[in-house]
């Protein structure tokens, strides 16, 4: 799966999108840049997301949690960490057990609408600018 980096225009928050099954990776890619941000990604691995992130901080994160290589768990602490809201956007993960682990992320169970996703998206980069 090809990835590019974040592709920052007129100021639009940059969007890293972590997903590992190619068709939905770049359907979210396609909503994210639509609905008016910047994409980083799609990223199919946890390590290829963390070194994006350690070469350019996004403004928010769309993760799916089981990534090709291992969960994405890795990459969910270096983002909090570096202050940078989560949206979990996943099938496989509970909700309550990812809201546990971290309870100022979002979580969006697949299937998900896109305009909720978006919304989720949304109130995320409003809630980090506000901070």
């Amino acid at each position: 799966m090809a990835t590019h980096a974040p592709v920052s225009v007129e100021n639009r928050p940059v969007i890293l999108v972590a997903e590992d099954e190619v068709l939905v990776a770049f359907d979210l890619a396609e909503t994210v840049e639509v609905s008016g941000y910047a994409v980083d990604g799609p990223y199919p691995t946890v390590s290829d997301a963390c070194q994006a992130v350690s070469a350019h901080r996004p403004d928010c994160a769309l993760l799916d949690v089981h990534l090709l290589d291992e969960e994405v768990y890795p990459l969910a602490d270096q983002l909090i960490k570096a202050h940078v809201p989560i949206v979990f956007h996943s099938g496989h993960a509970s909700a309550a057990d990812l809201l546990e682990r971290y309870p100022h992320a979002t979580v969006c169970q697949k299937p998900c609408p896109p305009d909720q996703l978006m919304e989720a998206l949304r109130d995320a980069v409003v809630s980090a600018e506000a901070a």
